[in-house]
């Protein structure tokens, strides 16, 4: 058995970004380190371990079947150690230089990060937040809650954790204004069974809303372009003969720049609801309380508009 008090727990640290980057010069990067100081960490690791870890592929890295196996261990690790560092009993956001990590979708950055920054701007000013995008896998899973404070995603869509409610919205359907499948400002089913789709993913394989909802109406639909979250699509959509499915905030503010119609449909909208989704083990976190209620504030904002 190993004698943990003689373990490097920087080996775990190196571990950690190792397993997730699967790449010594990123890994270098990531955890302040030169590369030649991380590649000699590996073999440590190695020796350790009894395994390589790491195995060349094509031009890249491989993890091996038990560094796979490691994955939830050592992310559980780093979560411990994160919260012995930095959860305090009682959290001062007026005088704390904690950083936070939060991840969402394009769609919920653009509504949510200027209200968001301004509320801590004057209530944590000594605070940081770093933004992250949603996991390109095709669920977010545990591990993925215990790497990042707090994740925003549609609720409903399988995410684990413990959730709050932050903000709805609802998808519309946007055309380019010159599309001739337009009459009076309407698409019939039968244009949006014929006309070619833009297709919004978060995962490979993963469905979205706006798959179901075409799919409650029977429609199929011919895609175009597949594009990743919800900002391209206005940008894709203008100037085409292809339709798009975005939040109606969204669409609203590129309608008029873009040169697009949001279109009315015989299909029933949508409602997407995004929620704040965190780790259980984080509950007892005073300052992820105190940032939930943030982004509460902030989301108001977003859905009412500031107090005039």
């Amino acid at each position: 058995m190993t004698d943990v008090r003689k373990l490097d727990l920087n080996l775990v640290v190196v571990l950690d970004a190792l397993l997730d980057e699967r790449n010594l010069t990123r890994a270098a990067e990531l955890v302040g380190m030169t590369q030649p100081a991380v590649s000699g960490a590996l073999s440590r690791l190695r020796g350790l371990l009894d395994d390589p870890l790491l195995v060349r592929e094509g031009r890249g890295f491989a993890l091996t079947p038990f560094a796979e196996s490691l994955l939830p261990a050592v992310s559980e690790c780093m979560a411990e150690v994160h919260r012995m560092f930095e959860v305090l009993p009682e959290f001062d956001p007026a005088n704390s230089t904690r950083t936070f990590l939060l991840a969402a979708s394009d769609y919920v950055l653009s509504e949510l990060t200027s209200p968001l920054l301004s509320i801590l701007e004057r209530d944590a000013p000594h605070t940081n937040i770093e933004f992250d995008g949603l996991p390109t896998e095709d669920v977010v899973s545990p591990i993925d809650l215990l790497r990042r404070d707090i994740t925003i995603a549609a609720a409903g869509r399988g995410v684990p954790g413990k959730r709050t409610s932050l903000f709805s919205d609802r998808f519309v359907c946007i055309v380019d204004a010159a599309n001739p499948a337009l009459r009076d400002g309407a698409l019939s089913l039968s244009a949006l069974h014929g006309l070619r789709h833009v297709r919004s993913v978060f995962g490979a394989h993963a469905s979205t809303q706006i798959d179901d909802m075409l799919s409650a109406a029977e429609i199929t639909p011919r895609v175009a372009v597949t594009v990743q979250g919800f900002m391209q699509v206005p940008f894709t959509v203008t100037g085409t003969p292809w339709v798009g499915w975005v939040p109606e905030r969204t669409a609203r503010r590129y309608a008029e720049r873009l040169g697009l119609t949001i279109a009315r449909t015989e299909i029933a909208p949508s409602v997407l609801v995004e929620a704040a989704h965190w780790h259980p083990s984080k509950s007892g976190d005073p300052a992820l309380t105190w940032l939930v209620a943030q982004l509460r504030a902030a989301s108001e904002l977003v859905e009412f508009g500031a107090d005039t």
